[in-house]
């Protein structure tokens, strides 16, 4: 989890692999008009945000059942919108934030190309973005370290918070 340009995909795509569990992109969750709002440089609201949140909630959940787990990127900047993501889901959800400078999201959001999220976003998601809370099953990582050393500390992370221990 984490604002736009955080590293989520990347993360979840290398934990995914790294588990051999299913990854789903959140991204591809959201309905047409949230993707049009964003491209046109509109903040979602949180009506926005709940279908979006249900569907994934759902979808991880159908994909983590038979694996026993999956990998899913979201923004899930609000602590609602993280309860409402692991109450679709069913199941118990852990959350890593992605946690960077503002100037380095700024500058990653500045390089990418073909993203319906423009920067200029950047600074409502920001705004957005609600701390981890001590009763959620939640890791605060630095983004700005490599994808395979996040990867590591998420792993190690894992067994901390899943429902066996």
């Amino acid at each position: 989890m984490g604002v736009s340009g955080a590293g989520k995909s990347t993360l979840g795509t290398l934990l995914a692999e790294r588990l051999d569990v299913p990854y789903l992109e959140g991204d591809s969750f959201h309905p047409a008009a949230n993707v049009e709002k964003m491209r046109q440089g509109v903040p979602l609201t949180d009506a926005d945000r709940w279908p979006w949140l249900t569907a994934l909630g759902q979808a991880l959940a159908a994909a983590a059942r038979p694996a026993g787990l999956a990998i899913g990127a979201c923004s899930a900047l609000k602590h609602a919108y993280r309860e409402h993501l692991t109450a679709a889901a069913g199941l118990p959800v852990g959350f890593v934030l992605l946690d960077l400078p503002r100037a380095v999201l700024a500058s990653r959001l500045d390089q990418r190309v073909g993203h319906y999220m423009p920067a200029s976003l950047l600074a409502s998601q920001l705004a957005t973005l609600e701390a981890l809370q001590p009763d959620e099953r939640a890791i605060r990582l630095d983004g700005t370290k490599a994808p395979a050393q996040l990867a590591e500390q998420v792993l190690a992370w894992l067994p901390s918070w899943s429902p066996a221990s």
